[in-house]
């Protein structure tokens, strides 16, 4: 089977925090509700599953073409760690499904400030009732309003009686530490990290492929029926890395005339590009590509695709190199 580009149908989520700057940013299809909050582009997890929208592979979803293809997909044994395959020998020994796609790529419209959480690492979630992989994740900022806030880590020396304190005392806020965003900042949360997103900010997320968050604080917040969301302190308390202190964004240089790596760990690799005309692939590992600004041009030795604003696709390991074509007003993000 030739490789080809895999673009696939986002997944669209409603919560209590969401907007409709999937839409009217994105181009996302969204409804007439006003609580979109996030677009999970590329995702394999459980009952979450990203399907081809065209070509040879229309209608099968990510865990079959992992399933069926993997070496088609992610590359063989040897591939860099950044794929995020080198731990599943790990999670398959201690029950969690291997043949699952390691990253999820989502866009989350954060209209109202989401919940103060935490995630666990890899081996807290191996040993959870239904295990699931750890999440480390990191957010590049699309968009920020001028007053918005990211909260990103406790403040330098905060422990753990002064954690559970604020909380009781309905002060989570004061003890978190915080800036405020602009568009570009790029934000790297480990597993363990208290973070929570502020009101007015449009991000890219990129993370390990789960779906575990343990809040401890939601703000207060009630639905309709006067039902707070259930918190989850002892969980929490369990998996925060009290020694991380506070997380500072990292900024990203438009000027720079090739990929500027932002992040790179042991879970993925997050770089960007503006305004310049690069390469991808032929390098035995997938690559995730987005373009959360602007528009770009990819183009194979076979077909050019015009990527729009909100466009994600995934280039399997197997594919050759590829052209990326980015203009000055534009923005890219890889992710392997």
């Amino acid at each position: 089977m030739p490789p080809y580009p895999l673009v696939f149908k986002p997944l669209l989520k409603q919560t209590i925090w969401g907007g409709r700057l999937l839409g009217e940013r994105l181009g996302k299809s969204i409804g007439d509700d006003t609580n979109y909050a996030e677009s999970w582009e590329i995702v394999d997890h459980g009952q979450d599953q990203s399907v081809v929208e065209s070509g040879p592979l229309a209608g099968k979803s990510l865990h079959e073409l992992l399933t069926h293809h993997r070496r088609w997909l992610v590359g063989g044994k040897d591939a860099s760690p950044s794929n995020a395959l080198a731990n599943d020998n790990v999670l398959e020994s201690d029950g969690i499904q291997s043949n699952r796609f390691p990253l999820l790529l989502k866009y989350l419209d954060c209209n109202r400030v989401l919940s103060v959480q935490v995630h666990p690492s890899d081996d807290y979630g191996l040993k959870m009732s239904v295990p699931d992989r750890g999440k480390t994740e990191a957010w590049f900022v699309v968009d920020a309003k001028p007053d918005s806030v990211i909260y990103a880590g406790l403040k330098e020396g905060v422990t753990a009686s002064e954690l559970r304190q604020a909380i009781h005392a309905g002060q989570t806020e004061q003890v978190l530490h915080q800036f405020h965003p602009t568009p570009g900042d790029c934000v790297f949360i480990p597993a363990g990290t208290v973070h929570a997103i502020g009101a007015g900010v449009l991000i890219a997320e990129i993370q390990q492929a789960s779906n575990t968050t343990f809040r401890l604080f939601d703000w207060d917040r009630t639905d309709a029926d006067g039902n707070s969301r259930p918190l989850h302190i002892e969980e929490s308390f369990d998996v925060i890395d009290f020694a991380g202190g506070p997380v500072k964004p990292i900024h990203f240089d438009p000027s720079l005339a090739d990929w500027q790596t932002l992040v790179e760990c042991d879970k993925f690799r997050l770089r960007a590009v503006q305004n310049a005309n690069v390469l991808v692939g032929d390098d035995d590992q997938f690559h995730i590509l987005t373009v959360p600004q602007g528009t770009a041009s990819l183009n194979t030795k076979r077909q050019s695709i015009e990527m729009t604003t909100g466009t994600s696709l995934l280039l399997p390991a197997a594919h050759d190199e590829v052209e990326l074509q980015v203009g000055s007003d534009s923005i890219v993000l890889e992710m392997s």
